[in-house]
C-alpha cells in the first residue's frame, strides 16, 4: 500500500469512527478515531507547512501543561482529541464535494460567466459566485478562480493599458476574498457554524441566521459599495459588450440548494445537529453528484461514482493535510484552553463587562480579527470565548449573539490578515504580498464596515 493510500486509510477510520460516535454516543469509537488520527499524524512526516508544525508544537507544548495543571489530564485531553477528530472528520467529509466539483462542466461555466461580466456587474456577480463556490469547494474556490483570473486579465484584454490590467487585477481579486470569506456565515454546512453550534448546543443555526445573514449583506454591499466608488472606470472600448448567460449560476444555486435541503432533511429525519448532519449529507451528496455525471455507465452510475471516489481518494485528500491539522489543532488547542481556564476566577472582570453588556459581542469580534493579525487562528479565539463568554452572563449578551459575533470576526479575519491561508494564496497569484493585499487593498473597506457591523450587533431588530 502507497503511502498517500495509508494515509487515507486513516483518515476514513477517522472519519467512520468519528461520525459513529456522534450519531450513536459510543466513546469507544470515539477512541477509535481519535487512535487512528495519531496514526494518521504520525504518517505525515515533511507533508506539513511551517504553520502547520507550529500548531502542533503548540498544541503538544499545551497538552503538557494540562497534564501538570489540570485536576483530570485524561479526560481532557481525551475530549480535546476527541474535538480534533471532528474537525477532521469535517474537512474530509466537505471535501468530498470537491471531486465531483472540480470535474463538473457547470462549475466551468458558472467560472467563465463571472469573469466575462461587464465590469459594472463583475464584482457583485464574482463575489457572490465565490461564496456559492467556497460552500462546496471551501479554499479551493481561491486556487480555481484566482487561476482563471489571471488567465483572462491579459494585457490584451485591456488594450495594452497595465494600469487597467492592474485595477482589474486588484478588484476582481478583492471581490473573490470577499465573497470567499462570507461562505461560512451564509451556509449551513460551513466551518463557523459547525465550531458555533457544536460549543452551544442550546442554540439552533435557525436562531443564528438573522445576525449572520444581515451581517453577510451588510459586508457584501459595502464591498460593493467601496469597489464602485475607488474605481476606477477606465472608459470602455467602442464596442458593445456581449454579457454572458447566467443560466449556469442558476442551475449551479439550484444544485447548492439540493445539497442544503438534504442536509436538513437529514437533521429532521434523523433528530440530529446541524453539524452532524452537514457530516453525513456531504458524502451521500457527492456520491449522488458523481452517479449523475456517470448515470450513463448503467446502474443509475453508482458503481462508477463509487470506483471513481475509491480511485480518487488520495489525490483529493492529500493536499488536506495541511488544513486538517491547522483546524484540528486548533480546536484541539481552543478545548484545552477553556479546560485549563478557572471560570470562577473571571468573576472580577465581570463587574466591568456586565456594564457593557451587548457591546461586550463587538468588543469580540475585534478580539478574533485582533488576534489573527499576528497568527494567532480564528479557531483558536473563537473556541476559547465560546467557552468563556456564556458562563459569565453578561446581561444583554446572549448565546445567539456572541456566536454570531463571533462567526462574523472570523470572516473579517479571512479577508484582512495577511497570515491566513486565503490571503497566502492570492499573494502567490498576484505576486503582491499579502500585508499590503490585507491592509491597503483592504482597508478602506474594513474601515467602512467594521463600524456599520459594530452598529448592527448593537442595535439590530432580531
Amino acid at each position: 500500500m502507497s503511502p498517500a493510500r495509508l494515509r487515507v486509510s486513516f483518515l476514513l477510520v477517522v472519519t467512520s469512527a468519528t461520525l459513529i460516535h456522534l450519531v450513536l454516543g459510543s466513546r469507544l469509537f470515539e477512541a477509535l478515531g481519535i487512535g487512528a488520527l495519531l496514526l494518521y499524524l504520525l504518517t505525515l512526516g515533511g507533508q506539513l507547512t511551517t504553520m502547520a508544525k507550529g500548531l502542533l508544537g503548540v498544541a503538544g507544548g499545551v497538552s503538557l501543561l494540562a497534564l501538570w495543571r489540570s485536576p483530570a489530564p485524561a479526560q481532557l485531553l481525551f475530549d480535546a482529541g476527541g474535538r480534533f477528530a471532528f474537525f477532521a472528520t469535517f474537512v474530509v467529509a466537505l471535501s468530498m464535494l470537491r471531486l465531483p466539483a472540480y470535474r463538473s462542466r457547470l462549475v466551468r461555466r458558472c467560472g467563465q460567466s463571472m469573469l466575462l461580466q461587464p465590469p459594472s456587474r463583475r464584482y457583485p456577480i464574482l463575489s457572490l459566485g465565490s461564496a456559492l463556490f467556497g460552500i462546496i469547494l471551501n479554499i479551493g474556490v481561491l486556487n480555481l478562480f484566482a487561476s482563471m483570473i489571471e488567465k483572462s486579465n491579459t494585457l490584451e484584454a485591456a488594450q495594452r493599458r497595465v494600469w487597467v490590467q492592474q485595477a482589474r487585477q486588484r478588484r476582481m481579486m478583492l471581490g473573490l476574498l470577499r465573497g470567499f470569506a462570507l461562505a461560512p456565515l451564509i451556509s449551513p454546512m460551513g466551518i463557523g457554524v459547525a465550531v458555533v453550534l457544536s460549543s452551544l448546543p442550546q442554540i439552533t443555526w435557525l436562531e443564528l441566521a438573522p445576525y449572520i445573514l444581515g451581517a453577510a449583506a451588510l459586508i457584501f454591499f459595502v464591498g460593493w459599495a467601496v469597489d464602485f466608488f475607488t474605481g476606477p472606470h477606465p472608459p470602455a472600448n467602442n464596442a458593445k459588450p456581449v454579457s454572458p448567460s447566467l443560466r449556469p449560476m442558476v442551475q449551479f444555486s439550484g444544485l447548492l440548494m439540493a445539497i442544503v435541503t438534504l442536509v436538513f432533511s437529514i437533521a429532521w429525519l434523523g433528530e440530529l445537529r446541524l453539524p452532524i448532519a452537514a457530516l453525513l449529507g456531504a458524502p451521500l451528496a457527492a456520491i449522488i453528484w458523481l452517479a449523475w455525471q456517470r448515470r450513463r455507465l448503467g446502474y443509475a452510475g453508482v458503481p462508477g461514482a463509487l470506483s471513481t471516489l475509491h480511485r480518487q481518494l488520495p489525490w483529493l485528500l492529500s493536499p488536506s493535510a495541511n488544513e486538517i491539522v491547522v483546524l484540528g489543532a486548533a480546536g484541539y488547542l481552543g478545548h484545552l484552553c477553556v479546560g485549563l481556564v478557572d471560570v470562577q476566577q473571571l468573576t472580577p472582570l465581570l463587574g466591568v463587562l456586565d456594564q457593557w453588556g451587548a457591546f461586550n459581542a463587538v468588543l469580540a469580534m475585534l478580539m478574533v480579527v485582533g488576534l489573527a493579525q499576528i497568527g494567532v487562528n480564528p479557531i483558536v479565539t473563537v473556541t476559547l470565548l465560546l467557552g468563556l463568554l456564556p458562563p459569565l452572563m453578561i446581561e444583554g449578551l446572549s448565546p445567539i449573539l456572541i456566536g454570531a459575533s463571533l462567526m462574523v470576526g472570523w470572516a473579517l479575519a479571512l479577508m484582512s490578515s495577511p497570515m491566513t491561508a486565503s490571503m497566502l494564496i492570492l499573494s502567490r497569484f498576484t505576486g503582491v504580498p499579502a500585508t499590503l493585499i490585507g491592509y491597503r487593498w483592504n482597508g478602506k473597506f474594513l474601515a467602512a464596515c467594521i463600524p456599520l457591523l459594530a452598529a448592527w450587533f448593537l442595535w439590530s431588530p432580531f
